[in-house]
């Protein structure tokens, strides 16, 4: 349509100036009149460019001035594409009016952070979680929380990565994801967390103060116990093997509330704070002879691979009882002989601690879940083994409170490794002696 309206117009041109020299050759002067005529069209064309170009710079929203020829496909053609323009600029428009109210809605702060670490953007909940001010724009935002924690969770700037803050102006507990985000930004989101924190702390609360309450009636029970299993010549047989479950289930119970009591414990602290240099050759030697009393008739096999000198940073009590539960568990799962092996080794990336059996093995489905409270792959042999559901839970929670991880590789009806991951900032090595 476009060629033919364009034709259209040079066969009208054509036939003018033909029209033009005819008048022209009539007058006997058609070089003068051809001239004259070109002169006229230049000047008409001068005028509808300044036509145009008022209209546009003057951004009319009414139609374009008319015009004819040439002049007036032009016109039309620009005043369809600024009407098109409009609509899409209109429906861009309502599409970020629709996103900026969605963005505003949420309950969660977002704010945008330059690749200089200096605010770009937010919305009203981190305004009111953060107390933003419009001067704030353009600060790094290190400089409005000076938390150390914070700052070194801000400069490391992972992906994904989550921080607590407890901000002391409003006492809220706020939660920060760091995200990617368009030409090298990044978007930390804002969780005020602290009505999760109270639950937590209740839960806490309510844990510790039960497992107090039933230590000392468990405690009692337990002491008459032993009392009658002591004197069970003089009971009569009927009761005997009564005081010695009601013993023995007593005994479960209570280290169930031990348990209970120490996760309360790791809960509440997030690093250790009396950490002291422990030797973990010792402290696996002194693991094994529990484990032989606990294994008794079934006689495993502990093989002890010392790869590594260096001492660990930690609380001695706290990691007793993690590596305790690793290699009881192995005792609890791994038939009569078998060999149970400890390895204590350390890299550039840090030290470990394994307990590697030839027992049951676990599938890989359970694994994710091996380290929630009572979670059990079995339920009546792990209740045949006495244990009480949370040996993996403090296994786990003493190692974040070191700063480390459990790694666990298994396959059923193989065997299990259980890795204890430390970082290289907890080892140090062992002083040298004094004496010559």
């Amino acid at each position: 349509m476009l060629n033919d309206r364009r034709k259209e117009h040079y066969r009208r041109l054509i036939l003018t100036y033909l029209a033009v020299l005819f008048v022209g050759w009539l007058f006997g002067a058609p070089l003068i009149v051809f001239c004259a005529a070109l002169v006229t069209h230049v000047i008409w064309s001068q005028i509808q460019m300044h036509r145009l170009l008022s209209w546009l710079h003057e951004f009319e929203d009414g139609e374009p001035p008319r015009a004819k020829g040439a002049w007036g496909d032009v016109l039309d053609s620009l005043w369809t594409f600024r009407r098109r323009q409009r609509t899409e600029v209109r429906k861009l428009q309502n599409s970020l009016q629709r996103v900026q109210r969605t963005v505003e809605s949420l309950a969660d702060g977002l704010v945008i952070i330059t690749p200089k670490g200096e605010i770009q953007w937010w919305n009203e909940a981190a305004q009111n979680m953060l107390n933003l001010r419009a001067s704030d724009e353009g600060q790094a935002l290190t400089n409005l929380i000076r938390d150390p924690h914070f700052v070194e969770f801000f400069n490391k700037n992972r992906e994904h990565v989550q921080f607590v803050w407890h901000s002391p102006r409003t006492g809220s507990y706020l939660q920060f994801t760091n995200n990617r985000h368009a030409a090298g930004n990044r978007l930390l989101m804002v969780r005020d967390i602290s009505r999760l924190r109270q639950l937590e702390q209740m839960r806490q609360d309510f844990v510790a103060n039960a497992s107090h309450e039933l230590r000392t009636p468990l405690t009692v029970l337990q002491g008459y116990l032993e009392t009658f299993a002591d004197l069970q010549d003089g009971l009569p047989e009927r009761l005997r093997k009564g005081v010695d479950l009601m013993l023995a289930q007593s005994k479960r119970m209570a280290n169930l509330v031990n348990d209970l009591l120490l996760l309360t414990r790791l809960d509440g602290v997030d690093k250790p704070v009396d950490a002291k240099p422990v030797d973990i050759a010792a402290l696996i030697h002194s693991i094994i002879v529990d484990a032989q009393a606990l294994s008794g008739e079934n006689q495993h096999e502990f093989a002890v691979h010392i790869d590594s000198p260096m001492l660990l940073l930690g609380v001695d009590n706290e990691l007793r009882s993690a590596f305790s539960n690793l290699v009881y568990n192995s005792v609890h799962y791994t038939p009569p002989a078998s060999l149970i092996e400890l390895r204590w080794r350390h890299d550039d990336a840090g030290g470990y601690f394994s307990v590697t059996d030839n027992g049951v093995g676990i599938d890989q489905k359970h694994i994710p879940r091996l380290t929630e409270r009572f979670y059990r792959v079995d339920v009546s042999r792990s209740s045949s083994t006495g244990g009480t559901g949370l040996g993996l839970a403090i296994v786990k929670h003493v190692l974040m409170h070191h700063g480390a991880r459990l790694d666990i590789d298994s396959k059923l009806r193989q065997g299990s490794t259980f890795t204890c991951c430390f970082p290289p900032t907890l080892l140090t090595e062992a002083k040298s002696s004094a004496t010559d």
